[in-house]
């Protein structure tokens, strides 16, 4: 039985091979591998695809978390709201630099923070308020404007999501293999409308200097590469009709009825399905089904970051989000990616729809 996939990367750049080992011979005979021309091509390109000023290419997307932070001077005795429900290195980056996350609930529907439960959280210590836009659904940030903290937007998840990037301080992307627009390799950006930060990104990125000869600040090695570089600019024209295949996916799950088995992400027009994730108390039922039948699915955040064995010195305990700790027990994501085949799509909700089956018969 043919095996799908929980995510089919290669079905997107197969087509594009041929123009991506013509640009990885040009930059092998260029001799150019670090800030070439590719690099600040990539920049400029970007940031008119965003809609922002200016990007800084780094080296993966939490060097960007980690540069953005630094850029706004934050650290030790410094609050950072964020949720608890993502990656690790949303809360790994504030700690890094030093500062303390601060973790609030998400909402059971959008699972993206609880604007409430942030705005009772802000203290005279919040430096800034890192949101999520997870699984590629982003969050209205205007109410977290009107806190009067810098809004550091961690779109890891959500590159090309309407609206993501063009009112907080900061964003940030990552460009790892399985997101929306990947290289081949690890790779991050920093987006800003602020060219003073933009500037002070740039220099952190690059060991605090302009031109390696004066440091002003002391900085990272942390530069998006030129063959990665060079891969994007051929990936990013494509990004807005693999989104818009996404979406179509995400609504071919509920035409074929997913809705009714379990717990399938609500709709809005800003998503872009980075992940297809849903809910269902018979999760462990469901993907012991998918997988007997050649479909991979996968869980995410089991043990949210509240409860992690390296930030237990925060002090919180079990039953301390509740939302968030049962969103962990129950969630899982199926199979999607632009131009996942119709039947694949079929296969996988009557499996499902056979898993469902079998537990309301117990």
């Amino acid at each position: 039985m043919h095996k799908i996939p929980l995510v089919d990367v290669h079905a997107e750049y197969a087509p594009l091979i041929p123009e991506l080992e013509a640009r990885f011979r040009e930059i092998l005979d260029s001799g150019q591998f670090i800030r070439g021309p590719h690099y600040w091509a990539f920049q400029d390109e970007a940031a008119a695809h965003l809609g922002v000023k200016r990007t800084i290419g780094v080296a993966n997307g939490t060097d960007a978390l980690v540069l953005a932070l630094d850029a706004l001077e934050i650290g030790p005795g410094d609050e950072v709201i964020c949720p608890a429900f993502t990656f690790y290195a949303t809360a790994e980056s504030i700690a890094r630099r030093g500062a303390t996350p601060v973790f609030a609930e998400i909402d059971p529907v959008t699972l993206n923070l609880d604007l409430e439960d942030v705005a009772a959280k802000v203290t005279s210590d919040t430096r800034a308020i890192m949101p999520v836009h997870l699984f590629g659904r982003p969050l209205p940030i205007e109410p977290l404007l009107e806190l009067g903290v810098p809004v550091v937007e961690d779109a890891a998840q959500a590159f090309g999501a309407p609206g993501v990037a063009r009112l907080g301080a900061v964003s940030t992307y990552s460009f790892f293999p399985t997101k929306n627009l990947f290289c081949m390799g690890d790779g991050g950006l920093v987006a800003t409308n602020d060219e003073e930060l933009a500037e002070r990104i740039q220099m952190l990125s690059f060991h605090g200097s302009r031109d390696k000869k004066d440091f002003d600040f002391v900085g990272y090695n942390s530069r998006l590469d030129e063959v990665q570089a060079g891969m994007l600019r051929i990936l990013l024209p494509r990004l807005a009709d693999w989104n818009r295949a996404r979406r179509e996916a995400a609504a071919r799950y509920v035409e074929l009825g997913l809705g009714e088995l379990v717990g399938v992400p609500e709709d809005e027009p800003g998503h872009i399905y980075h992940l297809f994730v849903c809910r269902s108390p018979e999760r462990d039922r469901i993907r012991a089904a998918l997988g007997e039948a050649g479909i991979d699915s996968a869980v995410y955040y089991t043990t949210p970051l509240h409860l992690q064995p390296a930030l237990h010195f925060l002090g919180y305990e079990p039953g301390s989000l509740p939302v968030t700790e049962e969103v962990a027990s129950d969630n899982f994501s199926l199979p999607l990616w632009p131009g996942i085949p119709l039947e694949a799509q079929e296969r996988v909700v009557e499996t499902v729809r056979s898993a469902v089956g079998v537990a309301t018969a117990r």
